[in-house]
């Protein structure tokens, strides 16, 4: 249905509004079951999306780390590593 929402927190450079809106949409998409609502859902669809967005924004202002921040291409590549593993055939 659709793609992991993945962390968005303590990377640098920052996750981007776009991403935050990926993963709201993520979620509404996930928790209601559909990709993509029918007219009679859509405007319930995109006040979630909206909410969801806000509450995130919110909640990324307000987190404290100690941590350094995370690369995303180094988390991507252990990422496709983890995937490797699990996924590889065995000989």
């Amino acid at each position: 249905m659709c793609g992991n929402i993945r962390p968005l927190y303590n990377f640098e450079p920052v996750a981007t509004d776009e991403e935050i809106e990926a993963a709201a949409t993520l979620f509404v998409r996930k928790v209601s079951g559909f990709t993509k609502p029918s007219q009679a859902n859509e405007e319930a669809f995109t006040v979630a999306i909206d909410a969801i967005l806000a509450i995130t924004r919110n909640l990324m202002g307000q987190l404290v780390t100690n941590a350094p921040p995370k690369n995303r291409e180094v988390e991507a590549e252990k990422a496709r590593e983890r995937s490797r593993k699990r996924f590889a055939r065995a000989s």
